[in-house]
């Protein structure tokens, strides 16, 4: 128990920290009224008194973190939070279970935006922005808000930053100090989000729609305020917002951080990453675009490339957004969309997946393995831009990818043997391990989780955690050599 206080000492903190994150949709309830304003009320009641219960019982047990301490910190933050956030969902739907509420709450802070809830136009505001403001937070990462604020609460912050940070980036350092560079990377998704509200506004949504929205395409999470998604809208402008925003969200944040520190776009040329992405990206609405029209789903080009253009951008990057049920399409293109979303969103990003550092690096191990086979003798580095990739980065994504794929095999086949259809069952767990939402079959886009038992939501929450912590920080923890002194 001594060792862990250390731990519940800075979880509490982070709980009391985070009951204030339900004062903004207390406050949207309360200037529209639309009467979920007590749910918000027991939320910030019941989170609070709970941290600083875990304060006083832990206070004598602070000290820095150890790098041990930072990954169970990191998960206990990504399992404990979400039992909160799902408050005020069930104060105000009591009909709700707390299977089915958990599930949303993970499924929101994760970013992933697969949802349970249907009717959502028929919600009161504050509660679709409490659902997309958990995206918001969960995007960026609840651990680097955390490494930003804790040295001001006498808590150090760097174990926390490289449990949470994808495996490439970990041992970079944007500032000298880590809360240096977790201020930063919030500073430029602060700003974005501010320019996709009013961009969404002045697009014509309402204000309340566009807040909500553009928490969700900022996080690449995918939460809307409307059961149609962007259907609702049916506006090509409003679609082609939406995609540079989530192109925005999809490009590493510390590449926008150093271009904005350096006031200039040289950030953005050195970047490997981007050019993969554009390249993958273009060439996949093309081919879909004609692939559609070769079998007469749309009778257009300019039909064709709309709705190619926004759901495979929308997949892709994992944001999650649909303008319509690509479910019915024939099945390679939604099928190509979810293979799309397993890579596309860049190391440093809000997005889900392997990230494009990986899938690039996988590809140069690949090209490189084929030239050892013509040319056994001879010397062949794996380089990314000029710099050559040191081996134990290499291994490392090797061992990720080998996880990512044996963690979607086994979990597809757990489903299936429940009773779901083994389509769905893969389609769920690819969409849940990325963080894009909806999957495919009886997950379409046009229809929500709900179709689920309780046994399949908690694997499909598992899964989602999965991602989110990027396999091996949650793994890690479940492991017996983990515990052992």
């Amino acid at each position: 128990m001594s060792q862990i206080l250390p731990v519940v000492h800075i979880l509490s903190k982070v709980l009391m920290l985070f009951s204030a994150a339900f004062l903004l949709p207390l406050a949207v309830s309360l200037v529209l009224e639309d009467g979920a304003h007590k749910a918000y009320d027991w939320a910030i009641a019941v989170t609070f008194l709970s941290g600083l219960v875990l304060w006083v019982f832990s206070r004598r047990g602070k000290r820095e973190l150890h790098t041990r301490d930072g990954f169970l910190l990191v998960v206990m933050i990504w399992t404990i939070l979400p039992l909160y956030s799902a408050i005020p969902l069930l104060s105000y739907m009591p009909e709700l279970s707390f299977t089915d509420a958990y599930f949303e709450a993970v499924s929101g802070l994760t970013a992933t935006g697969a949802t349970v809830l249907s009717g959502l136009d028929a919600l009161p505001p504050s509660i679709n922005v409490w659902r997309t403001e958990m995206h918001w937070i969960g995007g960026m990462g609840v651990i680097v808000l955390v490494v930003a604020v804790l040295p001001m609460l006498g808590v150090g912050g760097r174990q926390l930053f490289k449990a949470e940070t994808p495996t490439p980036m970990k041992d970079s350092k944007l500032t000298p100090r880590m809360a240096e560079t977790a201020k930063g990377l919030w500073l430029v998704y602060a700003i974005f989000t501010v320019f996709c509200i009013l961009a969404l506004w002045l697009g014509g949504m309402s204000w309340v729609d566009a807040l909500v929205h553009a928490f969700s395409v900022m996080s690449l999470g995918g939460f809307s305020s409307h059961d149609a998604s962007m259907g609702y809208f049916d506006s090509v402008v409003l679609e082609i917002i939406v995609m540079v925003f989530a192109l925005i969200a999809a490009i590493s944040f510390s590449t926008h951080f150093m271009a904005l520190r350096m006031k200039n776009l040289s950030a953005y040329r050195f970047d490997t990453e981007i050019r993969w992405v554009f390249f993958v990206l273009g060439a996949s609405i093309l081919g879909l675009t004609f692939y559609l029209l070769y079998k007469g789903f749309y009778l257009d080009f300019p039909e064709a490339l709309r709705y190619a253009a926004f759901n495979t951008v929308s997949v892709a990057t994992t944001l999650g957004f649909s303008t319509t049920d690509y479910n019915v399409w024939p099945y390679f293109a939604p099928l190509w969309m979810l293979f799309l979303s397993s890579f596309i969103a860049g190391s440093g990003s809000t997005g889900g997946g392997i990230k494009m550092l990986r899938a690039i690096l996988l590809y140069k191990q690949v090209y490189r393995e084929m030239i050892k086979l013509v040319h056994p003798s001879a010397t062949v580095h794996t380089k990314l831009g000029n710099q050559p990739v040191p081996n134990k980065i290499t291994y490392a994504v090797l061992a990720f990818l080998f996880i990512y794929v044996a963690s979607i095999v086994l979990l597809s086949f757990v489903l299936s043997a429940s009773g779901l259809d083994i389509f769905t069952s893969f389609t769920a767990v690819v969409a849940m391990v990325n963080n894009t939402g909806p999957g495919l079959g009886q997950v379409g886009p046009a229809s929500t989780y709900a179709i689920l038992n309780d046994f399949q939501t908690w694997v499909c929450s598992f899964a989602m955690l999965l991602g989110r912590l990027e396999f091996f920080t949650l793994l890690v923890v479940l492991t017996p050599v983990f515990w052992r002194k």
